[in-house]
């Protein structure tokens, strides 16, 4: 599993980093960023839907590797 952040959407609410900073950190202007290449280890699979549920803007997406 894979983590993105739609930067078009995003409007730097900072839940996304707040909620799951093994994750996401934020940028030079407070936007969220996902760290790495965006892979979702299992144990924080929880932490990342709870990431995407909260996003005001919708701005993050799971995405499932095949």
């Amino acid at each position: 599993m894979k983590v993105r952040i739609d930067t078009e959407r995003c409007q730097g609410h900072g839940r996304c980093y707040d909620l799951a900073a093994d994750l996401f950190g934020d940028d030079e202007e407070g936007f969220g960023q996902v760290i790495g290449d965006g892979t979702v280890p299992p144990e924080l699979e929880r932490e990342a839907r709870l990431a995407v549920a909260n996003c005001p803007e919708r701005a993050i997406e799971l995405l499932e590797e095949s």
